[in-house]
């Protein structure tokens, strides 16, 4: 297999979820400042123009990161990143849904149409007048998260691909201007946790 990588947050939930799985692969580095993700012969990899993707022995291209992750828990079930049973694969693509929707996607596009607008006004419809609103929606999903977190992860007693998610894009936006704010105390020490994770340096 070969995975095709680059700078930014999505790539590396699939770098920390195979570190956590202790898997290493050939990889491509694709320079998303310089544009190459969004011209071939990359996009022949993946016509959406977006990173990672993962070229199976086969030929064939698995895109989008959870859908990356999922095969390779298929793949490699050890470590259990997302569950061994219907029950703990449910609750880990839900909370890891509720990551996506309440935080991630919020967090990203408020970068995008903010601090990264001069690199993707050209490149996706970019909207600034709602980049403030986005970051508050953000922060209004990690107060969910703080209210309703138990255990020392997301799923309780179990580390999955829903810590790793949510961490990295948290992780990310405190370098474009979107800190956790101390008040979140349970999502804190959540975060550090996660961090101290030898997958988290990994995949940095």
């Amino acid at each position: 297999m070969k995975l095709y990588t680059s700078i930014g947050p999505n790539p590396r939930v699939v770098k920390m979820f195979m570190a956590e799985k202790g898997l290493d692969m050939e990889r491509v580095t694709v320079d998303l400042r310089g544009g190459e993700n969004r011209r071939e012969p990359y996009l022949g990899v993946n016509p959406a123009g977006q990173t990672p993707a993962l070229e199976l022995d086969s030929g064939q291209c698995v895109t989008e990161i959870l859908a990356i992750c999922e095969y390779l828990e298929e793949v490699q079930s050890r470590p259990v990143l997302i569950g061994s049973t219907p029950e703990e694969r449910a609750e880990t693509r839900m909370w890891t849904r509720r990551a996506d929707i309440k935080v991630c996607e919020p967090l990203t596009n408020g970068f995008r149409y903010a601090e990264g607008l001069a690199l993707f006004e050209s490149r996706l419809r970019c909207l600034p007048e709602a980049a403030p609103g986005l970051k508050a929606v953000a922060q209004d999903g990690v107060a969910w998260f703080d209210a309703h977190m138990q255990g020392p992860w997301i799923c309780g007693e179990r580390f999955t691909l829903a810590d790793i998610h949510l961490y990295v894009f948290l992780d990310f936006g405190i370098t474009v201007g979107q800190p956790l704010d101390p008040k979140h105390a349970k999502v804190g020490a959540w975060f550090e946790r996660v961090k101290a994770r030898p997958s988290a340096a990994a995949s940095a």
